[in-house]
């Protein structure tokens, strides 16, 4: 079957919403292969939870939201098939340790079937799934496209748009909605190594949408934000703490301190399924080690010494006094803080 990234947006504020690189086909999920963009669309078809795992820890998909949405419909494939349903959550939970949206889904997607449902049951709820996350995307872009300035200029990092979500995107929600109403007049994009997502997804994204964008290498942030050409730093975030504390991609933490050196602001963008109020501090956050060729090599050419030895942690922690706003679908928190998450999200100890 012949498919496509594109789906009709319905916005109304602009065209800046076409992509969908998580589809369900009712007999299996069909996944935008990553690794494969900018060059090739090419698209992956699972058919068990098994293979949904695979696609997760392999980087087939990728991104908090679209993994746990990925994994929900994980779970309706076992349940298809008529595979043991607590295996598979089990394989599913284990792809990726950091991002606890994958969690989140699995947890929702395990209390369906406590109640006793059936396959069909499931998909319900995994299709619920998937389609809260665009309605708390759209609601988290225009309230953080709120918080900025008319002809502002942003910088983001990694991927966090609709090859990242369900669709709209969370950071990206945030530029997409603020291009459309003239407040985001500049973007640029850090490459975000090792796997280049800003350089090979969030650039081709924005292109796709016909939203301008610039690309800059990692190191040239610091330097990016001295010019003034940048008056916020907005990201996503994998999971954050109940102090507030986030885990994002590795390399946010060092915008954060280079933001608040040069005034610039930091916005941290997510939904509230991200935020994990049983960890009570982003140290308590457990990071991802992967594997040091993704450092020693370039689309499978070695590019270091042999022998050379490397450090690979795919998240860092950004902790809570950097981030002057954290926007979910609940609202604005400015200078986020335990007892203010608290207030939104309920007591410690729970999601």
């Amino acid at each position: 079957m012949q498919s496509s990234v594109t789906a009709s947006s319905g916005l109304g504020i602009s065209g800046h919403d076409t992509l969908r690189a998580v589809q369900w086909l009712g007999d299996r999920l069909h996944l935008l292969d990553q690794r494969k963009l900018p060059f090739e669309e090419a698209w992956i078809d699972c058919h068990d939870a098994g293979e949904v795992a695979h696609a997760i820890r392999d980087l087939v998909v990728r991104g908090a939201p679209a993994i746990g949405i990925a994994a929900a419909w994980g779970v309706v494939l076992a349940a298809q098939r008529g595979d043991d349903l607590d295996a598979a959550l089990v394989t599913l939970r284990a792809a990726r340790p950091t991002a606890v949206n994958l969690m989140w889904a699995l947890d929702r997607m395990r209390a369906c079937i406590g109640g006793g449902t059936d396959a069909a049951a499931l998909a319900r709820e995994a299709q619920a799934i998937q389609d809260e996350d665009l309605a708390a995307n759209r609601a988290m872009g225009a309230m953080g496209a709120g918080l900025i300035a008319p002809g502002s200029g942003v910088l983001t990092h990694c991927n966090t748009g609709s090859l990242a979500t369900a669709g709209f995107g969370t950071a990206l929600g945030v530029i997409r909605a603020g291009v459309a109403s003239g407040n985001i007049a500049r973007v640029y994009a850090g490459e975000t190594r090792p796997w280049l997502q800003g350089a090979r997804l969030t650039m081709w994204e924005l292109q796709q949408d016909g939203i301008p964008a610039t690309l800059i290498a990692d190191s040239a942030a610091s330097h990016l934000m001295k010019s003034g050409e940048v008056q916020w730093v907005v990201v996503g975030a994998d999971r954050i703490a109940a102090n507030g504390d986030t885990a994002n991609k590795i390399g946010t933490y060092q915008l954060a301190i280079a933001a608040k050196h040069h005034g610039v602001k930091f916005m941290v963008v997510a939904p509230s399924t991200t935020v994990d109020m049983a960890t009570a501090f982003g140290d308590d956050i457990h990071i991802e080690l992967r594997d040091p060729l993704e450092l020693l090599s370039h689309a499978g050419q070695r590019t270091v010494a042999e022998n050379a030895r490397a450090w690979n942690p795919v998240f860092d922690v950004t902790p809570h006094e950097l981030i002057d706003a954290l926007v979910t679908e609940r609202g604005v928190i400015t200078q986020p803080d335990a007892a203010k998450l608290r207030a939104v999200f309920g007591k410690p100890g729970t999601h």
